[in-house]
């Protein structure tokens, strides 16, 4: 009797197993090289970073070895996009500084001017954006609905006047009014009024000093900027008033309306 042959057995994985193992590793080795490229390194980085700003690469040097004096090598050689000061406009910013310390002077002398004439309580200066502003009662330059200047304002008008011929500054005059209606033949409402004093300043300061008409701005706003509320007799004697603004030369023109 012959016995069947029986067929071999082969030990271990098969063989699609060696191909899949190899397969996986080949990904995971791709995996670990992105993960890798996408780490920077700190130090590189910082290095890196270093050599540009001591300019080695842009200024043509062959090599990232940090020179003994950078300093000393960018003063020799010129920055080709620096851009050189404008003699024009460094000269505006040196007169805009000269006049600034002029505005800080004429206010300090104003305040002075009020303290010595015991005129504090009429005539307030301050200093804002704008530039100097003084502010003047009612009764400091005018009668009751007129708008023709006391004699007892001229001399502290005159000493406006005075200080504005040292400077160039525009200089804008506000006429306002407190809430109550005015109907007269000489001035119909607030709107006259306001504007006939504040044109009633101007006209003093042009006349009695040597200063250019061009330089005055004349606006009359009537009772529609209050500063107080129109309810009380002080409130209202202080909505009656004269703004005097001495215009900073950085702040603009059409800035001042």
């Amino acid at each position: 009797m012959y016995r069947r042959k029986q067929g071999r057995t082969e030990k271990g994985a098969p063989k699609w197993m060696v191909t899949f193992s190899d397969m996986m590793t080949l990904i995971l080795v791709f995996f670990i090289l992105l993960f890798s490229m996408s780490v920077v390194d700190a130090n590189k980085f910082r290095a890196i970073a270093d050599s540009f700003q001591e300019r080695a690469m842009f200024e043509f040097y062959p090599s990232l070895i940090p020179f003994e004096n950078p300093a000393e090598d960018r003063d020799i050689k010129d920055d080709p996009f620096e851009k050189e000061a404008d003699p024009f406009e460094t000269h505006l910013e040196l007169e805009e500084e000269e006049v600034d310390q002029q505005l800080d002077q004429l206010l300090e002398e104003v305040l002075e001017y009020l303290e010595a004439n015991q005129l504090t309580e009429e005539v307030s200066a301050t200093r804002d954006d704008r530039g100097v502003v003084l502010v003047l009662q009612e009764q400091t330059l005018f009668e009751t609905a007129r708008a023709n200047i006391i004699s007892d304002a001229e001399p502290f008008l005159g000493k406006v006047g005075t200080l504005l011929e040292t400077i160039p500054n525009v200089v804008k005059v506000e006429g306002h009014t407190d809430s109550r209606p005015i109907n007269t033949a000489q001035y119909p409402s607030n709107w006259e009024l306001s504007g006939a004093r504040a044109s009633s300043v101007i006209r003093f300061l042009v006349n009695n000093h040597d200063l250019e008409p061009g330089r005055f701005i004349s606006v009359g706003y009537g009772d529609t900027r209050p500063i107080a509320p129109n309810t009380t007799q002080e409130n209202l004697q202080q909505n009656r008033r004269v703004v005097v603004v001495i215009s900073d030369p950085s702040y603009h023109e059409g800035d001042l309306y």
